[in-house]
């Protein structure tokens, strides 16, 4: 297979894989295929699959690192931008839909709710990136794009802080999601990439 068509054929499964979720929720919405708690479920449904695209974002320059897959790199920013949509869809329906706009409430429950100001936060610096994911941003902010864009693992910490503060204690599945970015984080640390690069190359 060449390479510009495997290239378009990642994509598309890349675009398409992204947006099931997407479609699956609405399936659900007009279905009314929810529990009783509907806002509850859409909620933390937006947020994760947020997460999970996030992490994917963040998995792409290991796999390339560690196993030469330059395709993989072109996956980053799509995956960052769904992720931004999804995590944009979890703010709306938390600002709209659960509090109906109402700021002094919004106001009462950032300030309330630990869990939500980091969730906050995480979604400002997806904005952050998602606004400088052009090449127009690259050129404009030359070095300082690869500084700027090293926040999306900072996004990723608070992310998952921010699932972990959200769910009663006890539920195991956000630190499913810590284990994986610890080890993404991990990869990052120049003496445990060459430890596992080398030993990649041995197998």
């Amino acid at each position: 297979m060449k390479s510009s068509t495997f290239n378009r054929l990642l994509s598309t499964l890349t675009h398409t894989g992204a947006l099931i979720p997407f479609a699956w929720m609405l399936w659900d919405f007009f279905t009314h295929n929810y529990g009783p708690d509907p806002i509850r479920e859409f909620t933390l449904r937006t947020g994760k699959t947020a997460l999970v695209l996030l992490l994917l974002s963040l998995a792409c320059t290991p796999i390339n690192t560690l196993f030469k897959f330059r395709a993989a790199l072109r996956l980053r920013r799509p995956l960052g931008l769904y992720s931004f949509m999804y995590a944009s869809i979890h703010f709306a329906i938390f600002i709209g839909v659960d509090y109906f706009f109402n700021f002094s409430l919004i106001q009462d429950g950032l300030l309330e709710k630990r869990y939500a100001i980091v969730g906050l936060t995480t979604g400002l610096i997806l904005l952050t990136l998602a606004v400088t994911s052009t090449k127009g941003a690259q050129r404009r902010l030359k070095k300082n794009w690869k500084k700027l864009h090293r926040l999306a693992y900072i996004a990723g910490i608070l992310a998952v802080i921010h699932y972990i503060w959200l769910v009663k204690q006890g539920v195991t599945q956000p630190w499913y999601f810590a284990g994986v970015l610890i080890l993404l984080l991990t990869l990052r640390v120049k003496p445990v990439k060459n430890w596992a690069g080398s030993r990649l190359k041995g197998v």
